[in-house]
């Protein structure tokens, strides 16, 4: 379809996509295929259009559809999610994760991504949704769709972790499933749904850690708390997260090297690079 193969080329550049693999794979995944029939819903500020027919030329611009319009749920605008892949720096037959997949779209396009060889694991904590997932996703073998928390659920081991939901923490169990080299991206965002986009790579020696973009997005579900809230705001307010370079998870007195002080975990100034002792 032609005006998919535009599409893929438009994202490449909105984007700044770097990787050939996520530009093939938007122009070969059919995201009709996960919106349901038309007409469909558009995003436009707070205010929803329907497209004036089912041609699903409509859907193959950078938009937010409507999944769920008397939730504000949609399926992501595709700039932002290629953007947010292509940050993971994904490798064909790497193991991904996928929490907060939606109706399955972007986890078919990291499908794509890793190939056949590959290894896709979408999580959805949303019954009907994960069943939209599933269906749709029956054609790539290598993703397996669970429907169930994605804030607590163990994972195998994964090369690349992606967040498709807003936190105000990172979580112990997200962190614990990276395997060496894993990279992990975590919208950090308060009350508002705003915030900012965190890269993790688990190192030899920690945790790199720096914000890559602001966000606004939909909250995610059990990773989310009062007092977690209150810090990321504060810490937002500075105005210094491009100050952040590491994240740590040992226990040390905070001190002025933590941008933000955690309970089990702190995203730190320090460089994890600094292969000397991590001790304040």
């Amino acid at each position: 379809m032609s005006a998919r193969r535009s599409y893929a080329e438009e994202l490449k550049y909105v984007a700044h996509i770097r990787s050939d693999a996520i530009v093939r794979a938007f122009a070969k995944v059919r995201r009709e295929e996960f919106l349901g029939p038309g007409p469909w819903q558009i995003a436009w500020g707070q205010e929803y259009w329907t497209t004036e027919d089912a041609d699903p030329k409509h859907i193959y611009h950078n938009i937010l559809v409507s999944v769920d319009s008397t939730r504000g749920l949609n399926n992501g605008q595709p700039g932002f999610l290629a953007f947010l892949i292509d940050a993971l720096e994904l490798k064909a037959g790497e193991h991904v994760a996928h929490i907060g997949c939606g109706t399955g779209y972007y986890s078919a396009i990291l499908a794509e991504v890793v190939g056949k060889k590959g290894r896709v694991t979408a999580v959805e904590v949303d019954q009907k949704l994960a069943a939209r997932a599933k269906r749709s996703l029956s054609p790539w073998h290598q993703v397996s769709v669970l429907a169930t928390d994605g804030s607590r659920c163990k994972l195998d081991a994964v090369d690349a972790l992606l967040i498709n939901a807003g936190a105000t923490h990172p979580m112990a169990t997200w962190l614990d499933a990276l395997a060496p080299g894993g990279r992990i991206i975590i919208p950090l965002t308060i009350e508002n749904r705003g915030g900012s986009v965190l890269k993790v790579t688990r190192l030899k020696t920690g945790y790199a850690a720096r914000f890559i973009s602001q966000v606004g997005i939909f909250p995610c579900t059990g990773a989310r708390s009062r007092r977690a809230n209150y810090q990321l705001k504060a810490a937002f307010q500075s105005g210094t997260q491009n100050t952040v370079r590491s994240l740590r998870r040992d226990k040390h007195i905070p001190n002025w090297l933590c941008w933000l002080h955690g309970t089990d975990f702190c995203l730190s100034r320090k460089a994890v690079s600094d292969e000397t002792s991590q001790k304040c």
